[in-house]
C-alpha cells in the first residue's frame, strides 16, 4: 500500500471520527438553552469528589431529616432573608454584604462550582432557587440545582448520610462590578415602568391569588390588597413540573409551550407573596434562556400593603401573541419584538399606567 493510499486513509478516519463526536455532544433538539443551570443526579455523582464543587443542603433543620447528600454541606435559604417589621414585610432579602458573609462562613468560594438541593417535601427546588438568585445576583460564574433533590439522589440509587460536611470559613467576596443589581427590583422601580414595552410582569401566585379570589396576608395578619400588577401575566409556579408527587421539572417543549406567550427578548420581572415561589419561576425562565429577569422579591408584602399607592387589577390578561423561545441549538434570540398587547380589564375604573391603553384599580391607603 502507498504512502498516499496510507494518508487518505488515516484522513478520511479522522474526518469520520471527528463526524461521530460532533454528533455524539451536539445539543438534543429542543433542550434547554441553559441546561447547565440543572444537574443530574449523575453528574453530580461523577463530580463530587472535585474539590471546587460544592453541594449545598438548602433546607431548614426540620426538613433534613439525617438524610444529606455524602459531602454536602448544610446551609438553610432562610438565612438570605429576615423580616422587616418597621416596613411589614416579610422575607426580605438580607442585602449583598450579609449573603457575602453567610457564604464565607459555609467555606464556599467564588470560583466554586455550586449545587444547590432541596427536596420534593420542601417544595421540589422552589427553595434552592431563592439562593440560586442570591448567587446570581452576586454574578457566581457557576450555579446549578439538583432536580427534585435529595429525593432525586435517592431515586437514582445513591445513598445518603446522617450529618451534613463541614467547611473551614472563607472570605467571600464578589467584585462590585460583577454584582448584577439588575436582578434585583423594587416596587418604586416597577411602578415608573408600568406601560415601558420593552418590560413584561409574570406573577407565579396561584390563579386563585392573582384573580384576588384568594388574599394574602401581611406579617401582622392584615389582609392585602386584592388581584395582581396591572398588565402582569399569570403561571402558577406549580405548572413548572410534571407531577405534583414527584415535582421533576417539566421538558424543553412542554415549558416552551408554558411560556410561549412570554417574550424572551424583553425584561421579565417575577414576583409572587414574599419572593420565594417568584424565585422558582426566576429560575426557571433562566434555564429557559430568558437573560434579562428580575425578581421583585418584596412581591405582594410590598405591593400589596393597604398603605402603599400602588395599583392593582383583579382580571386576567391573557397573551395575545406566541414567541419563539431560545434553546441549546438556537441560543437566546436576542432580537427585539413586538410587546403583547395586554387584555387587561376594560372595565376598571381609575388611573392609567404610562403607555398603557387598559385602566386599573388604584387602590392604596
Amino acid at each position: 500500500m502507498s504512502s498516499n493510499m496510507i494518508k487518505r486513509l488515516v484522513i478520511a478516519g479522522l474526518l469520520i471520527l471527528a463526524g461521530i463526536w460532533s454528533v455524539s455532544s451536539a445539543p438534543a433538539e429542543g433542550g434547554f438553552a441553559n441546561s447547565n443551570l440543572l444537574a443530574t443526579p449523575q453528574w453530580v455523582s461523577q463530580n463530587m469528589t472535585n474539590e471546587d464543587v460544592i453541594i449545598v443542603d438548602v433546607r431548614e433543620d426540620k426538613y433534613v431529616d439525617n438524610n444529606v447528600i455524602p459531602g454536602a454541606i448544610h446551609m438553610p435559604w432562610r438565612l438570605f432573608r429576615k423580616n422587616d417589621l418597621l416596613y411589614g414585610l416579610g422575607g426580605v432579602f438580607v442585602g449583598l454584604d450579609e449573603a457575602q458573609r453567610i457564604l464565607g462562613d459555609h467555606g464556599i468560594s467564588r470560583s466554586d462550582t455550586v449545587v444547590l438541593y432541596d427536596s420534593v417535601q420542601r417544595d421540589g427546588g422552589a427553595t434552592s432557587s431563592y439562593v440560586f438568585w442570591v448567587l446570581d445576583l452576586l454574578g457566581h460564574k457557576d450555579v446549578r440545582i439538583l432536580e427534585r433533590g435529595v429525593d432525586g439522589w435517592q431515586d437514582a440509587g445513591f445513598t445518603v448520610d446522617s450529618t451534613p460536611a463541614k467547611r473551614e470559613a472563607l472570605l467571600y467576596q464578589a467584585p462590585l462590578s460583577e454584582v448584577k443589581v439588575r436582578k434585583r427590583i423594587s416596587g418604586s422601580d416597577i411602578y415608573q415602568r408600568l406601560g415601558d414595552p420593552y418590560y413584561q410582569i409574570l406573577d407565579v401566585r396561584s390563579e386563585q391569588e392573582y384573580l384576588g379570589e384568594k388574599p394574602n396576608t401581611g406579617l401582622d395578619g392584615t389582609v392585602l390588597k386584592l388581584g395582581h400588577i396591572p398588565t402582569a401575566f399569570n403561571i402558577d409556579y406549580t405548572l413548572n413540573w410534571a407531577s405534583p408527587e414527584t415535582k421533576a421539572i417539566k421538558s424543553y417543549n412542554e415549558l416552551a409551550n408554558l411560556y410561549a406567550g412570554l417574550d424572551p427578548s424583553r425584561g421579565t420581572v417575577v414576583y409572587c407573596h414574599s419572593g420565594r415561589r417568584g424565585s422558582f419561576g426566576y429560575f426557571i425562565l433562566r434555564l429557559m434562556g430568558f437573560e434579562d429577569v428580575m425578581l421583585y422579591e418584596n412581591s405582594w408584602f410590598e405591593w400589596g400593603a393597604p398603605d402603599n399607592f400602588y395599583p392593582v387589577e383583579t382580571k386576567a390578561n391573557t397573551p395575545t401573541r406566541s414567541y419563539g423561545l431560545p434553546s441549546a441549538n438556537a441560543g437566546s434570540n436576542k432580537t427585539r419584538m413586538t410587546q403583547p398587547a395586554s387584555s387587561a380589564s376594560s372595565n376598571s375604573t381609575g388611573s392609567k399606567a404610562s403607555g398603557s391603553n387598559d385602566g386599573y384599580i388604584s387602590c392604596g391607603g
